[in-house]
């Protein structure tokens, strides 16, 4: 006969807190005597024992909350009860039976608890001494019988049992799990029971079959300890939980147990993470959008993975990292429709101040320079996102002002706005003063103190509190002299170029001797110039700048009484126009490479009278260095041509210190054109000081003729040669102290002496 519909059938479900038995618990009623003996039996299977059933979950108390109880029901279908198949009542003898099953069963699960209460006390003290069991343990269980017409239609039973230690009161200390279908049972490991797994699979939330059998297999692959055939404990399904989740495929995991025929069967529900469609990011002004495009796109249309999507969000912050920016991703959300939205967190400059400190107690003073000299300086300005490397750039071009001792920048959050102040702290150095020093000059060869000149200056480096400068020097040797005044604004107010002024004005008189060699009798030529000018230099572009201006120079040749002269002993002219003197108005124009020095320079004489000389002056220089080991190659090669009308002491000079060594000054030969190249092999020797080993080279390309009355020819100067030497560098404040021998083709040696780099 077809089983009758049970639409009338409900499920109610109550959850009690079940204590130790002892014997002031009453034991259960007996059951009913209409209650089927098949019913009776499977209750018998399940040892159902000390079970509080109530008619209402509203009557109840609000239980504790059991984060980790997952409540399984089992439904039991039973043949529907009619007047035609009813059973006749049991036997007197069977109901005995069953009741004496009930009470050994009863008996049975009081003896589990009781060992398992006592176990757990134990297992407590054993851990923490004295400390006592805060919380019984918890039962939810279930169970309905319900049918509007009896005997009519079927009876329904529905039954869960779970205990576990409430949350608060620690992790559980002990868990039991009973299984009869399987014949499994329970292994003790320390103090945590193991239960026997018959089966593991891998379902969706739902409880249904995954769509995507590869995400299937990426979370069986992540499993370690969940295995069919094992003994588990709780601890380990909750670290398999974890490696799930932790492969960066799915939201959420949630681990179910249930009873079947065969065992219990072990089933992670997952939720798998959306495909990846798309991403927007929010916040971010500097980061670039092809970096970030680049950053998710091989991501596209795959299941976000968590794991491969922080490698992403790492890429990003270390894109703001490399460049120093205060920026980084703040926070991450996948939207519905597979979007993923960045949020980025920039850090604006709020506001930039200068405080002064006192150089000897750090503490803040009064300073004499002007904070907006200061502050335009910087890059770094107001509602820029924060850059330590452009922040780092600043300290750097504040100290080569010249005016600071020590520069430091010192960012603070402003308030709870998200951005930064910037307080730059300055030490100021002593504005002006007097300074003494000496060097050694090209030009006089002989002599006692041969090119030996002292020099006394006065300077200041903050005029106005603006960084403007000024200079007043004076240099003395035995012939040479200069007087000079400059004054010079780094950068001219209102300018955004950057732009510097320097005006000048200089008197000086310096040996002739480099083109006009020394005259009989040790008699000397000196040339004496007058100048006057300004100039205007401005970066170009990185490690490129340029420097352009206007100079006035009048110069003539003298004889040691300073008497005037326009011939030399060899009746070679030593001015263009004839004259005592020469006047030119020079216009200059020079490019230089910052990284090493190169330079070219033009000079053109204009002719705004017609006596005034018009021609003119290129000159380059350019040098490399390669380094071998722990030495240092360098080859320099520098030239020049002068076109047009122009003073014969003008001319190049070749040969010398700083030009071919092995050779006197200007002893190679002087002309309108010139070439000088220069290798050097220099080697770390001890401390401070190098060896180096060099060959110098140097040619007038045959323009000594041109020069107005060949002073070179007249000299019998051999217009080119080469020298090679040796020598010792000793690093000083001054700079490299220079201490060279060489010799020159001509089988000549030389000692060569200077101070500071070879020009």
């Amino acid at each position: 006969m077809p089983p009758r519909s049970n639409s009338d059938v409900r499920f109610t479900s109550s959850t009690v807190k079940i204590h130790p038995l002892s014997g002031r618990n009453p034991p259960p009623p007996p059951p009913p005597p209409f209650l089927p003996h098949n019913l009776l039996a499977q209750l018998a299977r399940t040892k159902f024992c000390s079970i509080s059933l109530l008619p209402s979950q509203a009557s109840m108390p609000p239980p504790r909350r059991n984060s980790d109880v997952r409540i399984t029901s089992s439904t039991v279908k039973i043949p529907p009860l009619s007047d035609h198949n009813l059973p006749p009542p049991p036997p007197p003898f069977l109901a005995h039976n069953l009741l004496s099953q009930l009470a050994r069963a009863k008996s049975s699960f009081d003896n589990i608890l009781d060992s398992l209460i006592s176990r757990s006390l134990g297992s407590i003290r054993r851990h923490s001494g004295a400390r006592s069991l805060r919380s019984p343990l918890l039962c939810s269980a279930s169970l309905s019988l319900t049918g509007s017409q009896p005997r009519r239609q079927s009876i329904l039973c529905s039954a869960s049992l779970a205990l576990s230690q409430p949350a608060d009161s620690g992790p559980p200390e002990a868990s039991v799990v009973t299984q009869q279908k399987s014949g499994g049972h329970s292994v003790s490991r320390g103090d945590e029971e193991r239960v026997l797994i018959s089966e593991v699979l891998v379902k969706n939330k739902d409880g249904e079959e995954l769509e995507r059998k590869d995400l299937e297999a990426e979370a069986m692959a992540a499993l370690k300890a969940c295995r069919p055939n094992s003994a588990l404990t709780v601890q380990e399904v909750q670290e398999d939980v974890h490696r799930i989740i932790d492969s960066g495929y799915f939201s959420s995991c949630m681990p179910v147990a249930v009873d079947t025929r065969d065992g219990i069967r072990l089933v992670f529900q997952v939720e798998p993470n959306q495909e990846f469609q798309g991403v927007v990011c929010e916040g971010a002004s500097v980061l670039p959008t092809k970096f970030l495009e680049d950053a998710f796109r091989y991501e596209y249309g795959k299941v976000v993975n968590v794991r491969r999507l922080d490698d992403a969000i790492t890429a990003v912050n270390g894109w703001y990292m490399e460049r120093g920016l205060f920026g980084l991703v703040s926070g991450v959300e996948i939207l519905s429709g597979g979007i993923i939205r960045v949020q980025v967190a920039e850090a604006e400059v709020n506001d930039i101040s200068i405080r002064f400190l006192d150089r000897r107690t750090g503490e803040p003073t009064k300073g004499k320079t002007k904070p907006e000299t200061i502050l335009r300086q910087l890059t770094t300005k107001k509602g820029q996102v924060y850059s330590m490397i452009q922040g780092k750039r600043d300290v750097d071009t504040v100290l080569t002002m010249g005016i600071m001792e020590d520069v430091s920048i010192i960012p603070q959050p402003a308030g709870d706005t998200g951005k930064v102040d910037l307080i730059m702290n300055v030490v100021e150095r002593p504005s002006g003063g007097f300074s003494a020093g000496g060097g050694i000059s090209s030009g006089i060869t002989s002599g006692p103190l041969s090119g030996l000149i002292g020099s006394f200056a006065y300077s200041h480096r903050n005029v106005f509190g603006r960084n403007q400068k000024l200079n007043i020097s004076l240099e003395r040797g035995q012939i040479d002299s200069i007087y000079r005044v400059n004054y010079t604004d780094p950068w001219i107010e209102g300018d955004d170029k950057r732009t510097s002024r320097t005006i000048m004005v200089q008197n000086s008189r310096t040996p002739g001797n480099l083109v006009h060699g020394n005259q009989p009798g040790d008699s000397s030529l000196t040339i004496g110039r007058v100048t006057a000018g300004i100039e205007f230099s401005r970066p170009l572009r990185p490690k490129w700048s340029g420097t352009t201006g206007v100079i006035f120079q009048h110069a003539g040749v003298r004889d040691e009484k300073a008497n005037p002269i326009i011939k030399d002993r060899y009746s070679s002219p030593l001015t263009a126009s004839g004259k005592p003197h020469d006047d030119t108005l020079l216009a200059k124009l020079e490019t230089v490479y910052t990284g090493s020095g190169d330079h070219g320079s033009s000079m053109q004489g204009l002719p705004l009278w017609p006596e005034w000389l018009f021609f003119n002056r290129v000159t380059a220089r350019a040098r490399k260095g390669v380094e071998i080991g722990p030495a240092l190659f360098l080859l320099s090669v520098s030239g020049g041509h002068v076109v047009g009308k122009f003073s014969p002491h003008e001319a190049f000079a070749i040969g010398g210190t700083n030009s071919v060594r092995g050779y006197e000054e200007g002893a190679v030969g002087s002309g309108r054109s010139y070439v000088v190249g220069s290798g050097e092999l220099s080697f770390p020797l001890l401390g401070p000081v190098e060896g180096v080993i060099f060959s110098d080279y140097g040619t007038d390309l045959g323009s000594g003729p041109t020069v107005p009355g060949d002073p070179a020819g007249a000299r019998l100067k051999p217009g080119s040669g080469y020298g090679y030497g040796f020598g010792v560098r000793v690093d000083s404040p001054l700079g490299p102290l220079r201490l060279e021998y060489a010799f020159n083709d001509r089988r000549a040696k030389r000692f060569h002496f200077g101070v500071g780099h070879r020009n």
